[in-house]
Order: structure tokens, then C-alpha cells, then sequence
């Protein structure tokens, strides 16, 4: 038995304890786990399957995403065993109107920065972080950037006065612009 189908069969065995989806595409296993059993899980995929490092730790909003029907917000976490040369993702999907998880801090420390961007860029608290504060904006930025519902353009811009020599926020003067399509207009172009 190879170390990938040590892992299947190991949490095959799971789906019941943990409520667990498990997902295999393209050569990869998901693991979809309930809110719930989040932090338990977690901790049973370092102790018990020896995934000793979290390699990565996003947000994710499925607010646009088509034909999608479930929570807005989703937190995925990429784990490696070193131990049995495996990669496993994991994900835990969150409640727009709640958007508070359990921190996994506690479990690999590499989440604090993670963590962090996923609280700066999408708004989701990690319940039992030590230090949860922005990462990437400003401490008086309104908002969070990586939501879709968020305006590209923002609401404030940044720039420097010189009459009062200082730095000054004001709301964003961009106006929308229209795009027009390139057009070719050589008659062989495409052969």
C-alpha cells in the first residue's frame, strides 16, 4: 500500500467521526470537514497522519461563483507530511452572517500570519488568535479587499497635499472608463 492510499483509507475511516467530504481530482485529495469538527480534525491530521506543516491558509468567497448554492466564505488550508510524502487540502466552509472559526495557532504556529490575511482581506475571525489585527491595509482601512461585493476602484484614495504638506485621505475621484476592444484590421491575420 502506497502512502496515497494510506491516506485515503485513513480518512476514509473518518467521514463518520468527523463528517467528512472527501474530494479526489486531478491527482489530489480534498477534505471537506464540518465547522464543528474543524480544530478537532486539525489536530488529528498532525498527531495521527503526521501532517506536520501547513504550507497554506486561505479565504475563499463563493459569493460569485456559478451555480454554487452553500456558506459564502470557505477557509482552505494546504497540509504536508514530510513523514509519508503526501499533500492533503482542507476545507471548512463558514457562515456569511458568523464568519468566526476556530484559530489553528495552537496546532502549526505558521497559521498566525495566514490567519491574519485571511481576517484582513476577508473579514473572517479566528476565534482564539493571539493577535488578530491587520496584516496587508491600513489599521483605519474600512473594509476587506478580497471580498467580491468589494469595489475595485475603493472607497478612499491616498495622496499627497501640498498646501497642507501632509498625507490626506479623500473619497476615490476615478471615474469609470469605458474599454473598447482592440480591433485588427489585417485581413490575414489569423492564418
Amino acid at each position: 500500500m502506497n502512502t496515497q492510499e494510506f491516506l485515503n483509507q485513513q480518512l476514509e475511516s473518518k467521514i463518520e467521526e468527523f463528517s467528512l467530504k472527501i474530494i479526489h481530482a486531478l491527482e489530489e485529495t480534498t477534505a471537506i470537514v464540518k465547522l464543528k469538527n474543524y480544530s478537532e480534525f486539525m489536530l488529528w491530521l498532525r498527531d495521527e497522519l503526521s501532517f506536520e506543516q501547513l504550507m497554506d491558509l486561505c479565504g475563499v468567497d463563493y459569493s460569485h461563483y456559478a451555480n454554487y448554492e452553500g456558506e459564502r466564505y470557505a477557509v482552505v488550508s494546504h497540509l504536508l507530511s514530510i513523514k509519508h510524502n503526501s499533500r492533503l487540502r482542507v476545507k471548512v466552509f463558514i457562515d456569511e452572517d458568523n464568519p468566526i472559526l476556530p484559530s489553528i495557532t495552537k496546532i502549526w504556529s505558521s497559521a498566525n500570519w495566514y490567519e491574519r490575511e485571511a481576517f484582513d482581506l476577508y473579514g473572517l475571525l479566528f476565534e482564539g488568535h493571539n493577535d488578530l489585527r491587520r496584516i496587508l491595509t491600513d489599521y483605519g482601512f474600512i473594509g476587506h479587499p478580497m471580498q467580491k461585493d468589494f469595489p475595485t476602484t475603493g472607497f478612499v484614495e491616498v495622496r499627497y497635499d501640498e498646501e497642507q504638506k501632509r498625507v490626506i485621505y479623500q473619497p476615490v475621484t476615478i471615474e469609470d472608463r469605458q474599454i473598447t476592444p482592440r480591433i485588427i484590421r489585417e485581413d490575414n491575420y489569423a492564418k
